[in-house]
């Protein structure tokens, strides 16, 4: 395994961060603004398919329990 000194690396690490494209603040508000609406939709969705199932088993355990 080839070993590369320390001097070395870090030149690597600067010159691989500078090729990242960071995302305006515009595309950030937008993605989070995203994430957190799908994450309340989702919420939403689960709740109302957890009360589906939980009224049909008060339903069948009403009726045959």
């Amino acid at each position: 395994m080839a070993t590369t000194n320390p001097l070395q690396f870090l030149q690597q690490v600067r010159s691989e961060v500078s090729k990242v494209v960071w995302p305006t603040r515009r595309e950030l508000i937008t993605t989070t603004t995203m994430v957190f609406a799908m994450a309340v939709l989702a919420a939403v969705f689960f709740f109302i398919v957890d009360w589906t199932i939980r009224q049909g088993l008060q339903f069948v355990l009403g009726t045959f329990g």
